[in-house]
């Protein structure tokens, strides 16, 4: 992308009452952001949905100088961007009719992976909230899914810790620009965000997390995934908002179950009860949702040899021997074999010194 097509980009993301979907409209009837600003006015106002006032934001001599300012940043900085007609857009927030048609990213993101899930919940998380989150990511790390949250406190910040812990690619979504730090408190979190994934956004480096801007972001949360997963929420919270536009986007939305007489489990009972979520049990029912067939993902490596196992416990090997490990959850679901069954065979499969069990119910081979 050139230099000024990208300036016309940041002109056109600064102008008052220009949402992505009005610019989004405006360049597909030009051609280029660029062609926008050398259109004739009364032309661009017969398109549908654009005005005298419109225009005349449109042409404010304030924005080119904000996008000018932007643009030197960028260019020093070395901040990378994505524009919604570039190949290497997320695909899941391109088929979004309001994504942004540019957002900034930071840290080391690859959207090549197509399993990508939103985990977030209230601030106010729960020893129950926390717990859940936990298990849920550790147990899900044996397929390598990209975890997505918005960095606030509570659920969203337990996600991104736990994906981090369990060395899977994390983004973080903010609601204000690069050079700020919102909640205070995580900018100790940053570098290893970074390192594991990174962070994206659609304001301008040095805007502030105002409160409407959290809004916008939850959209992008909800817009790069294939599911949203709201592990605690009490009955209003944006949480809940992000769900609700995941369902708009017809995207998967699933929630974590509560006593109906906690508080923090109400806005999750909720959206169950009313069928915009899915009831979340365990990491099994993602899997099962999501059609995850990590057996095909998985290049085989040279199978070991180990004398006298059974076919069950030969099942497990070749499984593990693919997989390196798992969860026993994870090995039950891929081996069609009963839990009950399963634990018995691992024993025997431990006490041959075949395989070595570990924290999180977490199994390798020896």
């Amino acid at each position: 992308m050139n230099e000024e097509e990208i300036l016309a980009l940041l002109r056109l993301q600064k102008t008052p009452m220009i949402g992505d979907i009005i610019a989004k409209k405006l360049i597909a009837h030009v051609g280029s952001a660029t062609n926008i600003f050398k259109e004739k006015k009364q032309i661009l106002q017969k398109i549908n949905g654009i005005g005298k006032l419109t225009i005349q934001n449109l042409f404010d001599s304030s924005n080119q100088r904000l996008a000018e300012l932007e643009f030197q940043y960028i260019k020093k900085n070395k901040i990378k961007y994505s524009y919604f007609l570039d190949k290497d857009y997320p695909i899941n927030l391109k088929h979004c009719i309001d994504a942004p048609i540019l957002f900034f990213q930071d840290g080391t993101i690859d959207f090549s992976n197509d399993k990508i899930i939103s985990i977030v919940g209230t601030r106010r998380m729960t020893n129950y909230g926390a717990s859940f989150c936990e298990k849920l990511i550790d147990e899900l790390a044996a397929y390598n899914p990209i975890i997505v949250s918005g960095f606030a406190y509570g659920i969203d910040i337990c996600a991104h810790k736990r994906a981090i812990k369990n060395n899977l690619q994390t983004i973080a979504v903010l609601a204000h620009g690069l050079e700020n730090t919102y909640p205070k408190a995580h900018k100790k979190y940053i570098h290893s965000v970074n390192k594991h994934g990174g962070f994206i956004t659609e304001f301008f480096h040095n805007e502030a997390p105002q409160r409407e801007n959290f809004l916008k972001r939850n959209r992008i949360v909800a817009g790069l995934s294939t599911a949203t997963i709201v592990v605690e929420s009490p009955s209003k919270g944006g949480s809940l908002v992000t769900a609700d536009i995941a369902n708009s986007y017809d995207r998967d939305v699933f929630a974590v179950p509560g006593r109906i007489n906690d508080f923090m489990s109400q806005g999750c009972n909720d959206l169950i009860y009313r069928n915009k979520a899915h009831l979340l049990q365990s990491s099994e029912d993602i899997v099962k949702m999501l059609n995850w067939d990590i057996s095909k993902t998985i290049l085989p490596k040279q199978t070991r040899l180990f004398l006298d196992l059974t076919e069950d416990e030969q099942k497990i090997v070749d499984f593990l021997e693919l997989k390196e490990q798992a969860v026993m959850d994870v090995i039950a679901l891929e081996t069609q074999l009963p839990l009950s069954q399963l634990v018995t065979i691992l024993l025997q499969l431990e006490l041959k010194n075949i395989v070595k069990p570990f924290p999180g119910k977490i199994f390798k081979l020896s």
